[in-house]
């Protein structure tokens, strides 16, 4: 298996730390409000990435962080009223939903920021004693950034190159760095904002101190995967690892992976150009398994534009596959025998080559697209070749390697029933009724299974209407 290596900038065989285990750590998002589609793209591929690896007998310990502490969630907390606590508990849950509703599967382990404090004292102090961190006279810590000798060996960047273009908003004692390079390991708290006390000054960690922490304490000092979206690689990839292997001594991670941006219409994704869409909206016009399937029709590594157009041919081509899933099942129903014919046993040779096919895709480098190519056309031989007249035997084995290629990509094959209308006004009657009895959790729970089949309803001032995606 080759994985393109960004430390490396080159394809390299996969050899693991130790031999049948994959440990993996993706960053996860900032939970201060609804996932974006840009969001969903790390989480689509490298939930793709785990499930292969699974598919090949490997035991994968997935590791996915929560950011639940950050300027953009205090500020959110201010301008509501609330304490920064309510709003990342709450888009932490809206974020599930929509993980949920892509079918990705549940990390082994989503760490929260807050809750990891202590190991991010613990490794702060390590990199004082060790000379890599200096805390500033009012109680700041910056990381020496030139102490570190190999800092800029992930971006590829020269450091006496770099200017101080790091996330962290500035903060006060930022006159206290020895060098503009070095970033914030500890900052101290602000009126309002969330605080902890450490041996430097009441505050809060800075970004990247987070993901280093969390990584040593599920996978341990040296992990398989280290993976995220391009525009992670600098800063916060680069200062991770210097953060680590200053801190432990060892190399942190053996393999770095980065998913290209998403565009939408050719353009960067923006609110000030109007294109920014959470995954929440798209929901509202596509199955999210459309966009998942939109989300691998390319290789992980190359930029991805999104459009109507292209969501529209996802939707098509996935309704190619599971109509073709839909027909097996309704074959297998009336099959009988249990041993293939001549004919069959030529077809199943043709289906097993479209499987290695695949395989060798999904092996250089996690192809994605060409895997999917693989299933079409896997899904053209059945459609071909299984009939009234064929074997159970092979009816039942031909379905089965569909669905077992198709559940690496995360595809449900299983087609939703179509709802009928009067279905939906008997909902929309209950859902007015719970709402009028103030049942809101119930309202809101009838209002997702409507928009789970496709069924988007609008609250008017004639009543409430509804419509398909």
């Amino acid at each position: 298996m080759k994985i393109y290596n960004t430390l490396s900038k080159r394809k390299e065989e996969f050899v693991p730390v130790e031999p049948g285990k994959v440990k993996m750590y993706v960053c996860g998002p900032t939970v201060y409000n609804f996932i974006h589609i840009g969001n969903a793209r790390p989480m689509i591929v490298f939930d793709t990435v785990r499930r292969y690896f699974e598919y090949k007998g490997y035991e994968v310990n997935y590791v996915s962080n929560f950011t639940d502490v950050d300027d953009k969630i205090i500020k959110k907390a201010i301008e509501e009223g609330v304490d920064a606590d309510t709003i990342s508990k709450r888009y932490i849950a809206e974020c599930k939903k929509d993980m949920e509703g892509m079918n990705i599967k549940p990390a082994t382990k989503n760490p929260l920021a807050t809750e990891e404090i202590c190991g991010m004292l613990e490794m702060i102090g390590t990199l004082i004693e060790k000379g890599y961190a200096y805390p500033a006279a009012d109680g700041t810590v910056y990381f020496r950034v030139r102490k570190f000798k190999d800092y800029g060996k992930l971006s590829h960047k020269n450091l006496d190159d770099l200017q101080s273009g790091f996330r962290e908003i500035k903060v006060t004692g930022e006159e206290g760095k020895e060098d503009p390079n070095d970033f914030v390991l500890w900052k101290p708290k602000k009126e309002g904002e969330p605080f902890w006390e450490s041996p430097w000054c009441e505050g809060r960690p800075g970004w990247h101190i987070e993901c280093s922490v969390m990584a040593k304490r599920y996978l341990g000092d040296e992990i398989d995967i280290h993976a995220g979206g391009e525009d992670l690689i600098f800063p916060h990839h680069e200062n991770e690892i210097a953060q680590s292997e200053a801190a432990n001594g060892v190399t942190f991670a053996k393999y770095w992976m980065h998913n290209a941006f998403l565009n939408i219409d050719n353009k960067k994704m923006s609110k000030s150009l109007g294109n920014f869409f959470t995954v929440r909206e798209i929901s509202e016009k596509y199955d999210l398994q459309v966009l998942r399937f939109f989300m691998l029709s390319a290789h992980y590594r190359s930029p991805l534009n999104f459009s109507a157009e292209l969501m529209e041919a996802s939707r098509n081509g996935l309704e190619r596959i599971l109509t073709g899933v839909e027909k097996l099942k309704d074959l297998e129903k009336k099959a009988e025998g249990t041993v293939l014919t001549v004919q069959e046993e030529e077809n199943k040779k043709k289906a097993e080559d479209l499987v290695a096919k695949y395989e060798a895709a999904m092996e250089d480098d996690f192809n994605t697209a060409d895997a999917i190519s693989a299933i079409f056309e896997l899904v053209k031989l059945s459609n071909s070749t299984a009939s009234e007249n064929s074997t159970a035997a092979y009816v039942k084995w031909m379905k089965a390697e569909i669905e077992r290629l198709c559940d690496v990509m995360g595809i449900i094959t299983e087609k939703k029933e179509e709802i009928l209308d009067s279905e939906i006004e008997d909902m929309i009657a209950q859902r007015q009724a719970a709402r009028k009895a103030k049942n809101f959790a119930l309202a809101d729970e009838i209002r997702g299974k409507l928009l789970e089949q496709g069924i988007i309803l609008e609250d008017t001032r004639e009543g409430v209407k509804w419509k398909r995606a």
